[in-house]
Order: structure tokens, then C-alpha cells, then sequence
């Protein structure tokens, strides 16, 4: 599939889109992780889903994983710190998905985040020739509806939606701090505290009730109190119900004849 992209631009700029499959033999980028935090804050969001029953085998949720497009001739991939997307078609018996194309292989994607480092800011670079920054691709070549930047240190979240015009829109978020993502029905937000031996910010899920979306630890902790709660239930009607028993035999009542 091709596709024809064009904007009014001084000098005007133009791109020819192809959306095919990745060749086996193609060298994706084996680029490390900028630093230990990107790989868990990727790992939190996936988690808080999958424990949730969010995720569905016809999804394709990663992290540091290659979007691709063939621009003007040329084979551009870019490895968003996380990625949804909603519906994929199945990978072959026995393949392993190494990269995704639009179209090709499935719906557009729907969110792709980037978490800030102390590089040189490429998540808002615009640059409009190849291998093209990150903003470009992700806006102008892939279309991406949701574009999310994080900085994990000051913990500043900027939500960028897709406009009918074709360029990105910084979003304001709501009275709680937190943004609707309408296409997976969840509210995303920043949340401050411990995991994984980290203490900082977390970006951390809402249902559409206002409802956190837990990780592992916390459901447990949450189960545990549950049943605490319970045993404490139990004990106090035990306690009420022995000291009615004595108030009966004190009133000369036996309350086994009762």
C-alpha cells in the first residue's frame, strides 16, 4: 500500500509512504535503553493492563519495539519507549514479531510514548528529512492519534492528540490531573511512590470510573486487607454474639434452649 502525504511548508514537503512488512534479513537498530527507568516504566504500564484483563491476544503492546514505513525509497524504523495497538493481524506459525508496519500488519497505532532523557530531547524533534525525528514520524508518516512525553524525574506529562489538521495538539488534562485516552477507555495520569526498588513518578492507569488500575503487589495487598478485614468481621460478631449468650444465663435464660 502507498500512500501520499503533503503539507504547505516553506520549502513544501512530501512523502511518499510504502506499508510493507519488514524483509527477514533487514538489521533492525540494537540501540540500548538510555537508562534503567525506561524498561520499568514501561513494564508498570503493561502490567497494571494485563492484571486488569485489559489486554487481548489481537492487541500488540510493547516497549523499545521498531514501527516502520518505507518514506521516499528509504526504510525508516523508530523504537517508541511503549506502544499500543489495538487490533494486529496474527503472526505465521512460528513467528516471532520483530517490528510492526501500519496497514501491513494491522491497525494504526493508537498511543506511542516517549520517556524523557538527558540526551538531546529527540522526542520533539520535527525534522523533516530522513532518518526524520521522532515528532515528524510519528505525526506526519505513521499518524498516530495519541502522542505521550514523559519525564520521569519531574514527573510532567504532555498529551498530544492528532487534529483534523494533521498536526499535533498539546491536550489540558482534566480537574484530577489525568487525560482520557478514548481509544483504550482508561485515563492516564502520574502517580508518585515506590516500585521495583524506584521511588518517583509512575504513569499509572484510571478506569472510567476513577478507579487506579493496580499492580501485582497492590492487588495483593489489597486481598490481604480484604481478608483481614473479614477475619476482624468474624471476631466481632463471635465477641457480640458471646456476650448476648452471657447476658441470657445471667437473666436465668439458657440460650442453647432457646
Amino acid at each position: 500500500m502507498t500512500q501520499t502525504l503533503s503539507k504547505q511548508e516553506k520549502p513544501k514537503t512530501q512523502y511518499t509512504v510504502i506499508w510493507e512488512k519488514l524483509p527477514d534479513d533487514f538489521k533492525l537498530p540494537d540501540d540500548p535503553v538510555e537508562n534503567i527507568d525506561q524498561p520499568l516504566l514501561a513494564a508498570a504500564l503493561r502490567e497494571a493492563l494485563e492484571i486488569a484483563g485489559f489486554i487481548l491476544a489481537s492487541m500488540l503492546i510493547a516497549s523499545n519495539f521498531g514501527l516502520c514505513a518505507k518514506v521516499n525509497d528509504k526504510t525508516v524504523v523508530k523504537a517508541p519507549d511503549w506502544v499500543f495497538v489495538p487490533s494486529v493481524l496474527p503472526a505465521e506459525p512460528g513467528e516471532v514479531r520483530r517490528s510492526y508496519t501500519r496497514n501491513a500488519e494491522g491497525e494504526v497505532p493508537a498511543v506511542v510514548m516517549e520517556f524523557l532523557s538527558d540526551t538531546d530531547g529527540s522526542e520533539y524533534s520535527n525534522k523533516p528529512t530522513y532518518p526524520y525525528g521522532r515528532w515528524r514520524f510519528y505525526e506526519r508518516i505513521l499518524q498516530v492519534p495519541i502522542y505521550v512525553i514523559f519525564e520521569p524525574k519531574s514527573g510532567v506529562l504532555e498529551v498530544y492528540r492528532l487534529s483534523d489538521s494533521g498536526e499535533y495538539e498539546l491536550q489540558e488534562p482534566d480537574a484530577n490531573r489525568r487525560f482520557w485516552i478514548e481509544s483504550m477507555g482508561l485515563f492516564l495520569g502520574v502517580w508518585e511512590g515506590e516500585k521495583s526498588q524506584r521511588t518517583g513518578y509512575w504513569l499509572r492507569w484510571w478506569d472510567e470510573d476513577g478507579n487506579l488500575l493496580l499492580w501485582g503487589a497492590e492487588r495483593v495487598e489489597q486481598e490481604r486487607q480484604r481478608a483481614d478485614e473479614e477475619r476482624q468481621k468474624a471476631e466481632d460478631e463471635r465477641q457480640k454474639a458471646d456476650r448476648l449468650m452471657a447476658y441470657l444465663r445471667s437473666q436465668g435464660i439458657d440460650p442453647d434452649g432457646i
